[in-house]
């Protein structure tokens, strides 16, 4: 029987709006009718369960303040239903109240607060304490499910805080990246783009900064350099003892590992000591974060914190990112510098070139005026004979400079891998330089040594290399000056040193005395002379031939030495002696009479070359283009022809293919004239059936040589002839 007590009270501590659910188990629907109509003064879910299988299903579907439960119902009784629904987790905790008859049976309550009971309650129940028991543990659940929801409502506060404040350091961040990438585009000046890295930094990420140019251009000509920066302003140091020991290591390794580095490290222990700046600064913490982009390391940026402030992980991943922007800047910034130094190199070497060319031409013109000359007489004619002489050698000597880097640069060059004397190499060459040497009055010292040196490699390019070095000696030493010339063995390797004590190098442009079209005087009067491609070719010259070359100064007017070092070899070969020249004053002509065909659209060329073959005893025919020459042929029928390769129309090659094309020209000597010398314009004549390629302006000398080599193979092959037809003796 169910006690109609008082009615519940408004529930006033409970939560408006929200309520909780109940669950009232019994096999009695009578008992279930009561005590749901009991507790519906509380307003909240009232659930049912006939069963304890039934209050099982409900507990696993829903969330219950408060489950009671008769301990009394077949099948599965309260207290089996208690101990499973203590077994779950989620319902582990919820407040379980029995309802039973039994209140005085020990055995039952006792079991029943083992299963985790919070009360009994006896049957028949008293209305009012049922609501006032049930109550409490309503209005707990309700209160923990409003802290929870509070607490739920504070996390996503929180949350929402901290969303909020990483999206504004997200935009400050890329504002800040925006602003210093615009401003670090802003110029292409080296110095003017570390100035800028300070600026940003500054008091941005640290207290202090300071920039560490490292030296990755050697052509720069510019020593690297230290930007300090700090509140008041930033200065710029050469690199010397302006950087702190503290940080030199931590600098080099960042350089070198390409990782960010902080002083003091981490992991240790103790206070460390400040960290020296620049201007008497001192800094508690440093970060050394390297600038690099593709594979090397530009400078080093080094970031000091003073008192209390440290570099948190934020600053850190900031400073990286402004390390590899101004990385990118400094990049440019240097290439941008190579490009302006090529290009001003470039613009010089246009001046010296047109220079070089002139000079030569001015005599040539003068001597060509002297000869026109009415009253010239023989010692005039051999004045002018000379002039024109030396100047087409200079001439000859610079266009052959310049085409020996263009073959080099292009890989177009073949050499020789010959065991050769070293010394010969360097008689080789002290031969060839001591007429500009005696015209100085330098003193030469030889220094050889007594056991035979060979080296691998080709003995004319050898002998240009140490040609070309005495040549600056010379060039470049005041007259009366000393030039010694060493060679030594230096364990696997051959050493030639050629030392000076002339104007010197400067110690920052040591590093780009091999560069093209460097000079170290750049002045109006060009004394001098040369284009600057000189030690250029010595260094690409070496380095083909497994060396290496080094050049050492102690500053202007100290001096210089050019140490050049080549692998040595066990064995001396011989290497060929170089066909003997028959001087200037050699008398031009064949063995025998022959008859030429001198074929060139530039008329005073064709002329002039066959005023030479005239003048060795020739019958010469000139034709201006290769349709003329072809129609000549009947005509002339020459035994040889000096075929310039780029005529109008039908060119040389064209020419000499459709010679040979014919039985009776099948053997005629043909000689390809042309100013281009590269192996792909060789390979063409050599296809076009051309006996021989020579390049102009052609030696003479070489022209009598290949005809006078015709006529005597002629000659030789018409005795042969004679001989055979000769009736036998009896």
């Amino acid at each position: 029987m169910i006690d109609d007590g008082a009615p519940a009270s408004s529930y006033g501590a409970a939560l408006v709006g929200e309520r909780a659910n109940i669950l009232v188990v019994d096999d009695r629907p009578d008992k279930l009718l009561a005590l749901t109509t009991v507790l519906d003064d509380l307003r909240q879910n009232v659930v049912t369960a006939a069963s304890g299988e039934e209050a099982l299903k409900q507990v696993l579907s829903q969330d219950f303040a408060v489950i009671l439960l008769d301990v009394n119902m077949p099948g599965l009784d309260g207290l089996e239903t208690a101990e499973l629904i203590r077994s779950r987790r989620k319902s582990a905790h919820t407040p379980i109240i029995f309802i039973t008859a039994d209140f005085n049976d020990d055995a039952h309550t006792s079991r029943g607060y083992s299963l985790g009971a919070v009360d009994y309650i006896a049957s028949p129940v008293v209305p009012a304490v049922l609501r006032a028991k049930v109550k409490v543990f309503v209005d707990l659940y309700l209160l923990a499910r409003q802290a929870e929801r509070r607490a739920l409502e504070h996390l996503a506060l929180a949350e929402e805080k901290a969303a909020r404040v990483a999206a504004e350091r997200s935009t400050q961040r890329l504002a800040f990246l925006a602003r210093a990438s615009a401003a670090l585009a802003g110029s292409l000046d080296v110095d003017a783009t570390m100035h800028e890295v300070g600026r940003l930094v500054v008091p941005q990420l640290a207290d202090v900064s300071l920039l560490v140019q490292r030296p990755v251009d050697d052509d720069l000509q510019r020593p690297p350099q230290l930007a300090f920066h700090d509140a008041s302003g930033f200065t710029t140091h050469a690199v010397g003892d302006s950087v702190p020991d503290a940080l030199a290591s931590a600098i080099e390794r960042a350089a070198i590992t390409g990782a960010v580095e902080r002083v003091p490290h981490p992991a240790s222990t103790g206070e460390a000591p400040p960290i020296p700046f620049p201007a008497g600064i001192e800094a508690h913490s440093a970060l050394v974060v390297p600038l690099a982009v593709r594979g090397r390391a530009l400078a080093v940026l080094v970031l000091g914190m003073n008192g209390a402030r440290r570099f948190e992980p934020d600053a850190m991943s900031l400073a990286s990112d402004v390390a590899g922007r101004a990385a990118v800047a400094l990049d440019n910034a240097l290439l941008y510098h190579r490009i302006q130094e090529s290009d001003r190199r470039k613009n010089e070497f246009l001046a010296m070139l047109a220079h070089e060319l002139r000079n030569p031409l001015a005599p040539i013109g003068n001597a060509v005026h002297v000869l026109k000359s009415p009253k010239t007489g023989a010692a005039e004619v051999a004045w002018a004979r000379d002039v024109i002489g030396r100047q087409l050698k200079q001439l000859t000597r610079l266009v052959d400079d310049l085409l020996d880097l263009s073959r080099i640069t292009r890989g177009k060059i073949d050499l020789k891998h010959d065991s050769v004397d070293a010394s010969a190499v360097v008689n080789a060459a002290i031969e060839t330089c001591r007429p500009l040497i005696d015209q100085h009055g330098h003193a030469l010292h030889v220094h050889l040594p007594d056991t035979p040196i060979t080296v691998r490699g080709d003995f004319a390019r050898l002998s240009q290399v140490i040609g070309n070095l005495l040549n600056n000696a010379a060039k470049y030493t005041e007259p009366g000056g000393s030039i010694d010339v060493t060679l030594a063995r230096e364990g696997r390797e051959a050493v030639f040193r050629v030392r000076d004590n002339g104007m010197g190098i400067p110690r920052q442009a040591l590093g780009s005395v091999f560069e093209p079209f460097t000079q170290l005087e750049q002045t109006l009067d060009r004394a001098q002379g040369g284009l600057g491609i000189g030690l250029t070719l010595v260094r690409r010259l070496v380095e083909l031939q497994g060396g290496s070359v080094a050049a050492h100064s102690e500053g202007r007017g100290r001096g210089s030495e050019f140490v050049v070092r080549i692998p040595a070899a066990d064995v001396v070969q011989t290497p060929e002696a170089p066909r003997a020249s028959r001087g200037d004053g050699a008398t031009l002509s064949v063995d025998a009479p022959m008859t030429v065909l001198v074929v060139d659209d530039n008329a005073d060329v064709a002329e002039s070359t066959a005023i030479l073959l005239r003048v060795a005893g020739c019958d010469v025919h000139i034709a201006q283009d290769g349709r003329t020459a072809l129609a000549a042929l009947e005509r002339v029928r020459p035994d040889a022809v000096l075929l310039d390769i780029g005529l109008p129309g039908m060119d040389g090659y064209q020419v000499a293919q459709r010679m040979r094309e014919r039985p009776e020209y099948s053997r005629t000597l043909i000689v390809a004239v042309s100013g281009y010398g590269q192996d792909e314009h060789q390979a063409r004549s050599r296809e076009a059936g051309v006996d021989h390629h020579l390049v102009k302006p052609i030696d003479p000398i070489a022209v009598m040589d290949l005809l006078s080599a015709r006529s005597s193979a002629r000659r030789d092959t018409a005795r042969d002839a004679a001989l055979r037809d000769a009736p036998a003796s009896l």
